[in-house]
Formats: structure tokens, sequence, C-alpha cells
């Protein structure tokens, strides 16, 4: 054998060890067979309705399970004795919170709603629900009783908020009364029945000593994000879809004084601020006849009336990309936002797309120009492999070199493998370079470690 073929061989071995020994992110296979059905269903239904009967429609509002527990249980208790059915105890109760569930929460995945090891939520069709735990995606046993059943959870869900769903607006970004975010899909536009994906946030929303815990970034990137938001740079957080930049961008707002006025602009309202002084503005979809949309360009411009001393845009990805670097261009500094991208780099290009997607008729060198004016820090954040979200730049916008904006990395996390347990081996590193804003930093009263950047 000559010798190529001996290190050919070699490297084929080196690569076979390296190979994971299981899959980067588990996902469980849906059950071919078709699921078993209820064998109380009829029961449930029959429950529901002698519920419903015993509430006073005038106090369905108001109703709370402590109340309508008694009422469940003793109409259980009254057809099994009429019935002579015979029903274990544990199955009375486990019937019983499935009929409180579909009467006052939201059916089947309520139990998934208040399970707080749960992060999202993925109703495919009936008899298809995923959810995500600590960031690995897996087959729940939950399921729906037909399309109608899907259907009536998402009317549920949305007719609190004043919007709709039918054939002529088959898709809906809402919210749920804890801030979780929720969009639904129906046919025809989805082949596999009606879809939900649900964003659950936690209840008590994360600290910045929360985000340290979990590795997203370090105490050091900790103390530099909160300089520069105490000190009023615009900072726009990107990333891609559940990479954590609501999280990041909550944890961001937070460090706003408390005196500050803040306006919100969201799609669907989900921010958790616990300043006093914050306005929250949502938009507003069509209503049937195609009229009386509110869009978030246009609350971004209507903001501009409102004295804010910051304004926070849940996500830009439209003309309003236009409105608010001319806010952030024109004395409303210390603007936060969020945006879809892979790197720093592309969040730019991106922006630059979405101000032509403003019909403005502009040069590419003026609109780079806005955005170098505009926009101090860009803040990166990416899912890995393994399922954990990590602040993977913080960049540094220095202005334009030509035709050019000229970009430096402050914080880098640098990826140096995957260990056998498949988790993303690496660590935050400093670029060892003092950042040019930091004389803004200083005469903003925000003083750093001197080896804060050291590499």
């Amino acid at each position: 054998m000559s010798l190529l073929s001996r290190l050919q061989q070699e490297k084929d071995k080196d690569k076979e060890k390296l190979k994971p020994e299981k899959p980067i992110i588990e996902v469980r296979q849906a059950i071919t067979s078709p699921p078993a059905t209820d064998p109380w269903r009829e029961l449930k239904s029959i429950i529901h309705k002698e519920t419903i009967k015993n509430i006073p429609m005038d106090h369905m509002d108001q109703i709370v399970t402590e109340e309508i527990e008694p009422v469940v249980q003793k109409i259980i208790d009254q057809y099994v004795e009429k019935n002579g059915t015979l029903l274990p105890r544990n199955e009375r109760q486990k019937i019983a919170q499935e009929v409180i569930d579909e009467i006052l929460g939201f059916g089947p995945i309520s139990p998934l709603l208040k399970d707080d090891s749960v992060s999202e939520i993925m109703v495919n069709g009936p008899n298809q629900v995923y959810v995500e735990r600590h960031g690995i995606v897996e087959l729940s046993s939950v399921t729906f009783h037909d399309d109608q059943h899907v259907q009536h959870i998402i009317e549920k869900i949305v007719a609190p908020i004043g919007r709709r769903i039918d054939e002529s607006q088959p898709m809906v970004d809402a919210r749920l009364p804890d801030g979780s975010r929720v969009n639904a899909v129906i046919p025809p536009l989805s082949l596999k029945g009606p879809v939900i994906t649900i964003r659950k946030f936690s209840r008590d929303p994360y600290g910045v000593e929360d985000l340290i815990t979990f590795g997203t970034l370090t105490r050091e990137m900790a103390y530099l994000l909160e300089a520069c938001v105490k000190a009023r740079l615009n900072i726009v957080v990107s990333g891609g879809t559940g990479s954590g930049k609501t999280t990041t961008l909550n944890v961001l707002s937070s460090f706003i004084p408390e005196h500050e006025r803040i306006i919100t602009i969201e799609d669907a309202a989900e921010l958790q601020l616990h300043q006093n002084h914050v306005v929250t503005l949502e938009t507003r979809p069509s209503n049937i006849e195609g009229k009386g949309a509110v869009t978030i360009r246009d609350l971004v411009k209507n903001s501009l009336r409102m004295r804010p001393e910051r304004i926070i845009v849940g996500e830009v990805r439209g003309g309003e990309a236009l409105d608010m670097l001319q806010a952030m261009n024109t004395g409303h500094d210390g603007s936060l936002t969020t945006g879809h991208a892979n790197t720093p780099r592309d969040m730019l290009s991106r922006l630059e797309t979405m101000v032509l997607m403003s019909g403005m008729d502009l040069p590419i060198r003026a609109i780079r120009e806005q955005i170098s004016s505009a926009i101090d820090v860009i803040v990166q954040q990416s899912r890995l492999r393994d399922g954990s979200r990590k602040i993977t730049h913080i960049t540094e916008i220095l202005g334009m070199e030509g035709d050019t904006i000229v970009t430096q990395d402050i914080f880098k996390f640098e990826q140096t493998g995957i260990d056998s347990n498949v988790h993303v081996l690496g660590g935050f590193k400093a670029a060892g370079i003092r950042p040019r804003f930091m004389d803004t930093l200083l005469a903003c009263g925000q003083i750093l470690p001197e080896n804060i950047f050291v590499k």
C-alpha cells in the first residue's frame, strides 16, 4: 500500500473518531400509528356542558379554578352514581382537571403552559404536539380531539386581544395573558390542520445574573452592555429565530434608569419592563374589510410625538427601519431594537434592505451613512448546536470608510469543538481593543475596569 493511501486511511479513522456519538439536537420521531381514542371523551363533553350550565354567563370572566373545581367534581360524582360507571378516584380527578383546562385554560396544552421546563410548544395538527425543553425538541403525549378542537383553542387565544383568524386571514400573531408569544396558521395555508407555535416566557423575567449563570455572556460583557445602555448608545440585538433576542432585549432594557419615559412598539406585546414610566404600543391588523391596519411603521412615526426618552422596537423587519434610524439620528438616542441576521455584518446588510423597503429612493451610500451614524453597537446572539444561547459578538460601529461601514468586535465567542455529551466547547474572548465610544461612556459617568478589554 502506498504512503498516500495509508495517510488517507489514517485521516478517515480520525474523522470517524470525531463524529459525535449522539445527534446534535435530538428530535423524537412522531408515532406513525394513529393515537388511541380517548375512552372518556363523551363523558368529558357531557361534564363540560353541564358545568357551563351551572355557571352564570355574566360571571364567566371572573370564575377561577377554586370556584369551578367543586362544581365539576359534583357533576362527575352524580354521573358515576347515576350510570354505575366504574371510575377510580384518580381518573375522576384527571377528568375534572381536563374539563377545567378546557373551560378556563387552553385545553390539552394547559399543563405544558404551566410546566416551567417547557420553553416552546409546537402544535402540528391535532395528533402531534412537540415541546422544547432545555434546547431539546421532543414529541409530547398531548393530543387534541380533531382539527375543530385545535381551531377552538386558537380562537380562545386570539379573541381577548381583538385578533381574528379565518379563511380570509388564516395567519395570526397573538399573545397569552402571561406575555407568551403565539403564532397560529390554519387551512388552507396549513396542510396538516391548524398549527400553533407558542414561545413561552418566564413568569419572572430573566435578569442579567441569570444570563451569566446560563453562560449566555460573561460578567465583563454584562458590565459593558450596562454601561452602553446607561450612556444612551443605540443598540441592535441581532440573531436567528429562537436565539433569545427578546430575552436579551428585556435584560438590556432593565438597565434603563427608572425616571426615563420609555415607548415600546411591538407586533404582539411581550416585553416585560419593570420601570414605571412605560407606554406600550401594539400593532393592529386590518378588519374584515381590509381596512384599519396599524403597522409598526405607523407606531414608530407616532411615538416621536409622544415625548419619548427611549424608543424600544420589538423587531424591525421592513420600512420602519428608516423611521427608527431617523429617530436615532435626531435626538432619540439610547434606543433599542432587534432584527434577524446571522452576523453583525449581515445585520447591516439587512438594515440596508429594510430601508429600501420603505419606498424611499435613497442612494446606498446615504443609507449606509444613516446606519453608521445611528447605530453604535450590535449584540449578536445565536442558538448553538447543543441548544444553548450565547452572545457571540459585541460589535462596535466605527463609521464609514469610503462606501463601507467599518466595524470592530469588542467581545467574541470562539467555538473550539463539541464534547462527548454534544455540548459546545469554547469561550468568550475580548478583542484587546479599547472601544471608540469609551469617551462617551466616561462622559456619562460610566467607568469600567481597566482590564475589561484585555485579551
